[in-house]
Parts: C-alpha cells; structure tokens; sequence
C-alpha cells in the first residue's frame, strides 16, 4: 500500500491532488452535506465523519484497494477520521489544511452543480 502503518499520516493539498489524480488512492470529504456541497475537490467522496465513524468495517471507498485520502474544511475533523480508520486497520492519511489549503494552493473547487465551488 502506499502509506505507512505507523499510524495516520498527513500529506499537502498538492500531494493529495496528485493521488487522486493519479488514481492511486480514493479522497473521502468528511464534512457535512452543506459544506460539500457548497465546494468539494472533484472526484471526491462525501462520506461524513458522523456516518465513517457509524460505518464499522466496512469503509465506504476502501473496497476497491485504493488508499484513502481524507479532508474537511481545516484538517480537524479529517485528522480524526484518520485515526479512526487506522484503529480499523485501514490505510489512510489526512490533508493538513483541509478544503481551506487546497483552495489556496489554486486546486479545483466544484460546488454540487459542477460548477464552481466555495469552502464553507
């Protein structure tokens, strides 16, 4: 796989970009449906913390064998989903900065309509 087992890690909004792009690992936003919806990164899964942590075993993203990739807004809730997943024993890391870095670094933002998008 491509991260460490140590525990969770952290990568940039670039790195994350790259793998998703690359189709080497899956990006899970974690954040609520208004906040998703509003502006997400293209490509990604909406998988709320509250339904992650609810999921048990068996991870919405993690059956097809990519790595996971995981944001929210600031890096808060998607560092949490990390560790949680980890406990599971599955391959995740985080985006520090969340959907606030990946905009500022310039990233694609779509809003639910594939236009355009905002962080919220």
């Amino acid at each position: 796989m491509l991260f460490s087992r140590r525990g969770p890690g952290r990568i940039t909004p670039s790195e994350a970009y790259r793998l998703v792009r690359d189709r080497t690992a899956a990006l899970l936003d974690v954040r609520e449906a208004d906040e998703y919806q509003a502006g997400h990164a293209p490509g990604a899964l909406h998988v709320p913390l509250s339904r992650l942590a609810a999921a048990g075993a068996d991870t919405p993203g993690s059956r097809d064998g990519h790595s996971l990739v995981l944001i929210c807004r600031s890096g808060k809730r998607s560092r949490q989903a990390a560790r949680l997943l980890a406990e599971r024993g599955v391959e995740a890391v985080d985006v520090t900065g969340g959907m606030i870095a990946w905009a500022e670094e310039g990233l694609p933002v779509q809003d639910a309509h594939g236009q355009a998008g905002t962080v919220i």
